[in-house]
């Protein structure tokens, strides 16, 4: 099976691009797709991306990004149940982040990304420390943010992805850059939807 995910299915742009990254991108845009509607299927099809993604992003040297979905798989467990539970009996509802959350955020955000840096540049082989350190932590304050509903975890998505296109152009691995180019728009387009749903969600509180 490894080495099946680790063989070229085609040659994109002069790079060659394996079977991982091709099930890593259809699975990668489905779950984007299906978050962004509110899905509860994004978190099964989430997990299935990150054990193809564990593998893919190892291989290309990118280890913290091949560490970070294992903590994927443990922030999507706790997210899928969050979701089907709901909140007292109810659908979770889309919500804004409170100031005292965003201050936890920036100081979990700052403090993370100089200790993985620091770590990457000392005990691994990446090339890229400081950008592979801050996508980890903006993915995962981002996957934080989407398994409580807050619209705001959009905006870190975007954020994430704006670095990520560039980084996965420069490591050769050109069909998930131009996934992410998709994913940025889907981020967009979920910002836009989440928003929509945030207001409904007031107006119908304020109604009830």
């Amino acid at each position: 099976m490894l080495t099946f995910l680790n063989s070229t299915a085609f040659t994109a742009f002069g790079a060659p691009t394996t079977w991982a990254e091709v099930i890593g991108f259809v699975t990668g845009a489905w779950c984007v797709y299906l978050v962004g509607r509110q899905s509860l299927w994004n978190w099964p099809i989430g997990i299935a991306n990150n054990l193809v993604w564990i593998l893919l992003f190892a291989t290309a040297g990118l280890y913290a990004d091949s560490g970070l979905q294992v903590v994927y798989i443990a922030l999507a467990l706790w997210g899928w149940s969050n979701w089907a539970r709901g909140r007292d009996g109810g659908a979770l509802h889309v919500t804004s982040t409170r100031a005292r959350e965003w201050a936890m955020l920036a100081a979990i955000g700052v403090g993370g990304t100089v200790a993985l840096t620091v770590l990457l540049d000392t005990a691994t082989g990446s090339t890229v420390p400081f950008w592979d350190a801050v996508t980890t932590v903006l993915s995962l304050l981002a996957t934080w943010g989407q398994a409580k509903k807050k619209w705001e975890s959009w905006l870190l998505w975007i954020a994430a992805d704006l670095i990520y296109i560039p980084l996965y152009f420069h490591k050769g691995l050109t069909l998930t850059a131009l996934l992410y180019v998709g994913f940025l728009l889907l981020c967009v387009r979920g910002l836009i939807a989440w928003r929509r749903s945030r207001v409904a969600a007031t107006d119908y509180v304020a109604v009830a």
